[in-house]
């Protein structure tokens, strides 16, 4: 039986690449480009973070926030593609960032599921501050028992130590866990601690070439119901 259902947020809750339209109009022609390299460093920063220091009793020594690492691979991605760089860019971009845009089934699966009384929760490497405002600004707050964040143990996903954290917060079995991640290596990860997964493949691309499967696959956050059903 699931008890409780824990989702990614970038990607998964909210749409990462939805910041490629405003990247668009600030270099033209690159928009898309600017955002999946972004994306891309965004999510090294933080392997090559946790990996160099995995076992710090406090993290990594060479942790910084999701904010400071998405910041730091915007600048990267802005002179790998030899485009100029400017404050006001660079602030506009962060600021879109921190108010990504909320994939358009969210809230009404999480009404379905506080309707049938199943816990939720988000687990993200987001720092505390960032996942605050972009849970507020799609209007989920009241949807969500917690917003987990990894700042507390300084190392990112996929480290089991991030994964751990939901079961400090909800008394079940790894088993009872659904994890929803649009991420698949997030999913693997997942998948390898224990939990039940579900891989959002909205993008319709191929099983990862290592590890096991996830549990489920979906194409949106509607499998949920379905999964939970």
């Amino acid at each position: 039986m699931i008890k409780v259902v824990v989702f990614d947020a970038y990607g998964t809750l909210f749409d990462v690449y939805s910041i490629g339209a405003l990247a668009e109009s600030l270099y033209p022609d690159s928009g898309s480009a600017i955002a999946t390299l972004w994306r891309d460093k965004q999510i090294e920063y933080t392997r090559l973070i946790t990996m160099s220091d995995p076992q710090g009793v406090k993290g990594s020594r060479y942790y910084q926030s999701f904010w400071d690492l998405t910041r730091a691979s915007l600048r990267y991605t802005l002179e790998r593609l030899e485009l100029t760089y400017s404050v006001s860019a660079e602030d506009a971009l962060m600021g879109q960032y921190a108010k990504l845009m909320a994939f358009p089934e969210n809230i009404g699966v999480l009404q379905k599921l506080q309707v049938r009384g199943t816990a939720t929760a988000i687990l993200s490497n987001g720092s505390v501050s960032m996942l605050e405002t972009v849970v507020a600004s799609a209007g989920l707050g009241e949807l969500l028992q917690k917003v987990i964040s990894v700042d507390g143990i300084r190392l990112f996903k996929t480290s089991p130590q991030s994964y751990g954290l939901v079961l400090e917060e909800f008394p079940v079995q790894r088993d009872e866990v659904l994890f929803v991640s649009s991420n698949a290596w997030d999913a693997l990860g997942a998948t390898w601690f224990g939990f039940r997964t579900l891989w959002v493949n909205r993008q319709s691309l191929p099983f990862e070439a290592i590890g096991p499967r996830p549990t489920y696959v979906g194409s949106d956050l509607t499998k949920v119901l379905e999964v939970i059903a």
